[in-house]
Order: structure tokens, then sequence, then C-alpha cells
């Protein structure tokens, strides 16, 4: 089978889907001759077991843009087209110009298509958006991919096309080295885009009211992000007076991001809306427990008891963390053995290219 897929970025600095799609090229790329059609950038992550075709992307070239995707499609000539993104006027124009063809195309929203993110901008953007291009392209789709039961259920609501499969999300965890203890090193993680949806001024304010508990700690914020909101997070740390106990590390990667996992006592993740949050499995695997809030599909925090799920806000996270600081050592230590069991059980690479798979040939 020849598949290929398309995504606006595989650039390091673009977020989670990026990282998504090098996990999914390592696995999938052993079951099928895979492309991945993005746009050059300066920073590209390492892909393997797939080849990569360029095309110029936006409205501006348009023109050179659908030249260059009708020429790759023609001389490839895919069983599955598969594009990864929402919103962006070439991840629709892309996908209706090869069913113009007569090419199945499965559209993977990753969680752009969640209430939250509709809602924002809903007026200046979305609506303009889903006038023009994207409602079209939602409809049209032979398949919407999700990653979680409730991405599903959302797309359902929204009664743009009832074709959704639910495929997980996974990562590595064979090649991912578990932390050796849980002795306290007095360290709390957030990893991610640094973005208002990601909730990151509910977890400065919740060390702001346990500041007194949290004076031998230090709160790590990773991740990058518009330079304006940065500065925004960090004036908020100075005036509520935290500024020494939270620190912005800016972005790291590979060795040095695992480490930090691994290094840290808890991983929290005080998102408002999350399709799936590839992070949140990195920290289970690494052995690291995990404060997230409903906004995100990890119900299996509480059934797995490797973590805590919540409600958006910082009221929820201070509980949390209260209850964080009362745990032995040995109840960390079990914690974490559950999540990596977990992670192991249900959110392995292999097991998502192995679903999807399957859904292809059910398309074809």
């Amino acid at each position: 089978m020849r598949v290929i897929h398309f995504i606006p970025s595989l650039d390091r600095t673009a977020g989670g889907t990026s990282f998504y799609m090098q996990l999914l090229a390592n696995e999938l790329g052993k079951q099928c001759d895979l492309y991945i059609v993005t746009e050059k950038t300066e920073n590209p992550l390492d892909i393997n077991n797939a080849i990569i075709k360029y095309i110029p992307c936006g409205w501006r070239v348009w023109k050179a843009m659908k030249k260059r995707w009708i020429e790759i499609i023609n001389d490839l000539k895919p069983d599955i087209i598969h594009v990864n993104c929402c919103w962006l006027p070439q991840c629709a124009w892309l996908q209706l110009w090869a069913q113009k063809l007569g090419y199945k195309v499965v559209l993977t929203p990753h969680g752009m298509l969640e209430p939250w993110i509709i809602k924002r901008h809903y007026w200046s953007k979305k609506i303009p958006a889903l006038f023009f291009y994207q409602y079209d392209a939602v409809r049209k789709a032979d398949i919407i991919h999700a990653t979680a039961n409730s991405e599903r259920n959302n797309l359902l609501k929204l009664g743009y096309n009832k074709n959704v499969h639910v495929i997980v999300n996974g990562i590595d965890v064979d090649n991912i080295v578990m932390k050796q203890t849980w002795n306290r090193k007095k360290k709390i993680l957030f990893l991610s885009r640094i973005h208002v949806k990601k909730g990151i001024a509910f977890l400065i304010k919740a060390v702001a009211v346990l500041k007194e508990q949290l004076q031998d700690y230090t709160v790590n914020i990773v991740g990058e992000g518009d330079s304006n909101y940065v500065e925004e997070l960090k004036a908020l740390t100075v005036s509520l007076g935290v500024d020494n106990i939270v620190c912005f590390l800016g972005a790291i990667y590979e060795d040095e991001k695992w480490d930090m996992f691994r290094e840290s006592d808890l991983f929290i993740l005080p998102t408002y809306s999350e399709n799936f949050g590839i992070v949140v499995v990195e920290a289970l695997a690494c052995g690291t427990p995990v404060l997230t809030t409903k906004g995100t599909p990890w119900k299996d925090l509480e059934t797995y008891k490797c973590g805590w799920w919540v409600e958006v806000g910082t009221e929820s996270i201070v509980e949390s963390i209260q209850k964080f600081l009362t745990l032995s050592i040995e109840e960390l230590k079990v914690m974490g053995n559950n999540g990596r069991k977990l992670v192991e059980n249900s959110y392995s690479s292999s097991i998502m290219a192995t679903d999807m798979m399957q859904m292809y040939r059910e398309l074809m």
C-alpha cells in the first residue's frame, strides 16, 4: 500500500503534531510505502521510514501549490491520502483537489475541532473559515480520524461528518528509559507549547497559593511560544511573588527532554483542551505521575492510579498538588510503575500504526 500524509510543518517548533508525525512515520513506514508532503522549514525533525516531498503552502502561492500537489499525487498514485490539520486553507484545498481526482482522503483534525478551539476567535476567524473551506473539507472527508473517544463524541456533535474512527496516539515506549528512583528531586514540570490554550497561568496561580509549601521546589516551564505571551507569564510570576520558584527554560529536545521527565517528581499539563496530549504519555513512560485536566481524554490516570484528572482551573490544581506533596516515596513509585504499565498496554506507536493500516484497508 502507498500512503501520502500531508502536514503543514515538520519543524520542531511546530508543536505536538510534528512530533506525532515523527513517531507515526517510524512505525507506519514499516507497514506501507509512506510519503510525507510538507513545507520546507528551518529546523525540521528527523523522519525515519518515510520519503519527504516539499510543497509551497499558503493562499499567496496557491497556483504553485496546486501544480506541485497534483504532480506529486499523479506521480505516486497513492492508495490513501491523509491530511493532518484544520483551519489552514491549504489543508482543505489539498484534500478537495485530491478528491476531485478520485483519491480517498482521511482527515485528522488533531483537536482543532474541539469546542474550546472553535469558540476561540469564533466570529473573526472560525466562521469565515467554515464558510469558505473548512466545513466542506470536514463534510467531504472519507474518514475523520479522532485520537480519543471524547474527541470522537465532540466531532459527532458537530454533525459535519458521521464517519469518525478512533485510533489513539502512541510512542516508542520500548526505547524510553524509565526512572530508577522516586526520591524527591523537588522538581515539577510543565513541558509543551507555550500558548494560552495550555492553561499555564492556572499553574502559576496555583504555585502562588502554595508558595510556602513549595519554597524548596522548582517549577520548570519548558517549551517555545509567542515571546509576548512568554513575557506576560513571566510578569505574572513576578507580580505573584513566585519568580524564585517558577523557571522558564525555553525549548529542550531529545535526551535533555527525557532527562527532564525523569528528573521531575510530577508532570502538570493544566490545559483548557487537548485531543490527546502526547506529553502525558511521555511523562508516564518515564515513570512520572501526571496531573492534567478534564480538557484532555486522560480519565485513565484515575483508572490506573497514576495521576490526577481534574477540572480546568487553579483550585483543582492546588488541591491535587497538595495531595501530591503528602505522598511517600513508595506511593510515588507505585504511581510511576502504574503509568508505565498503562503506556505499554495501550499507547504503543506500533499499535497505532497497525490500527491505522486497518483503517486504510477498510477505506480502499
